[in-house]
């Protein structure tokens, strides 16, 4: 009886070893996924206060609406305004946007419904190398091919045609211009969106579209009304996640635009996106300290707006979701 015992209590004390090293290992694994998924946050808020200290010492010269819209940027003089190339910034990623979305949209349709196996399989891995080629090499062809292809639509007849909108002036003869930045930054952008739609697109379930075509729609009304709507939200994301590539690229940009800080009137003049003006001066009289506060305070507003625009599509995606998960 008493070795009954023994053996009960054995087991016993067996079992609550088990049970409490396995809610030690549950409690271990539940720290390390709060860890690793509170890091992005962390690492961002980092990121934001030390960009914010760094940038303290240009607000007592001037004031930080003065910062972010003065028209004057030289250091030397004490005067720093970014609205030159705030301005720069989005010129450029818009007009990227602008030639990007529509083409990619219709591209991911088209591999998503209507390729053939061979055909998709011939594509997609091409489009897939775009998107890994480095920015640099994007930059060279853009001053080899697409600077002279702007300058020569800029002296054109067609130039010439299309200058009574404002937009369109031609005042630059050099070919370096926001058209240039933004024909090689759609480029550079065009291949993530691309791939991000068409899995969204290819993610919409197969009894969707099969159900639309029972009921005697064709094929383009399928796409249309079941297929788009569904995919929505995903294309969204991939446009946010277009346009966070382009607002932060560098080198391509800064290699075709020109690199002038002024407030662009045309899509023919150019600009100086503030990605430039840091790599550009960044290690440049930095024992300034109100130089290298505006470049701290640069970067920290190329970063907000950013995170502001994430914010936004965010809230626009949550919309979307609620309008047609309902």
């Amino acid at each position: 009886m008493d070795r009954i015992s023994e053996t009960h209590l054995k087991s016993a004390f067996t079992v609550r070893q088990a049970v409490f090293s396995r809610q030690r290992k549950d409690r271990f694994a539940r720290s390390t996924f709060i860890f690793m998924a509170a890091l992005p946050l962390f690492l961002i808020v980092c990121i934001v206060v030390v960009l914010l200290v760094r940038a303290l010492p240009i607000t007592s010269e001037t004031s930080i609406v003065d910062f972010v819209t003065g028209l004057a940027w030289s250091p030397s003089k004490g005067l720093f305004g970014l609205y030159p190339f705030v301005s720069g910034t989005l010129w450029v990623t818009g007009l990227a946007m602008i030639l990007s979305i529509p083409p990619c949209i219709l591209s991911a349709i088209y591999l998503s419904e209507y390729t053939r196996p061979k055909v998709h399989l011939g594509i997609k891995p091409f489009i897939d190398l775009l998107a890994g080629i480095p920015s640099v090499i994007y930059g060279v062809w853009g001053v080899v091919a697409v600077v002279p292809f702007v300058q020569q639509i800029g002296l054109s007849a067609l130039g010439e045609s299309l200058a009574f909108l404002p937009f369109l002036q031609t005042g630059n003869p050099t070919g370096f211009s926001v058209l240039a930045g933004g024909i090689v930054l759609a480029i550079m952008v065009a291949p993530v969106m691309i791939s991000v739609m068409y899995e969204v697109l290819h993610a919409v379930p197969k009894e969707v579209r099969l159900a639309s075509l029972a009921l005697g729609a064709t094929h383009w009304q399928t796409v249309k009304y079941t297929v788009i709507p569904k995919a929505i939200p995903g294309i969204i994301a991939s446009v946010v996640l277009g346009f966070s590539r382009a607002f932060g690229e560098t080198m391509a940009v800064m290699m075709v635009i020109g690199n002038v800080p002024i407030v662009p009137s045309s899509i023919f003049d150019p600009a100086y996106p503030l990605t430039a003006l840091i790599a550009n001066n960044f290690g440049e009289m930095l024992s300034i300290p109100l130089y290298d506060a505006a470049l701290m305070g640069a970067a920290l507003v190329l970063l907000v707006v950013v995170l502001i625009f994430n914010l936004i599509s965010v809230l626009v995606l949550q919309i979307f979701k609620t309008k047609y998960s309902s």
